[in-house]
């Protein structure tokens, strides 16, 4: 059995950035990401995606710039141990053309009793 060296396969990320170059799968990628966060709360892989699309398209430079935030703190910000603040966050994502929005969080409604009223 034949063993790989480094040089013998493509890095995860690189097929990556060369897929999400395309901005209707890097958007299919951050929906699909905002909505498997819905369900897990999943808060690295929410960011790592980010990243993937900023470096994809165009690099952090390019966002910081954008978003008037520095490239470090963008690096910071969306790697995984990032925290960043709401606002970094509304920013990088208005930046790649996307908005936040809030909603409620669903729980069954409440019956009423017909005796009860």
């Amino acid at each position: 059995m034949k063993t790989l060296n480094k040089t013998d396969y493509i890095p995860h990320d690189e097929v990556w950035l060369k897929y999400l170059r395309d901005p209707k799968r890097a958007n299919y990628a951050i929906k699909l990401a905002l909505e498997e966060f819905e369900q897990d709360n999943d808060v690295d892989m929410l960011l790592n995606v980010l990243r993937l699309v900023a470096q994809a398209q165009g690099g952090l430079a390019s966002l910081a710039r954008k978003t008037d935030v520095s490239r470090q703190a963008l690096h910071e910000a969306l790697s995984p141990q990032g925290n960043p603040r709401l606002r970094t966050f509304q920013n990088v994502l208005g930046s790649l053309g996307l908005r936040m929005t809030v909603k409620p969080v669903r729980t069954p409604a409440k019956r009423v009793s017909r005796s009860a009223a």
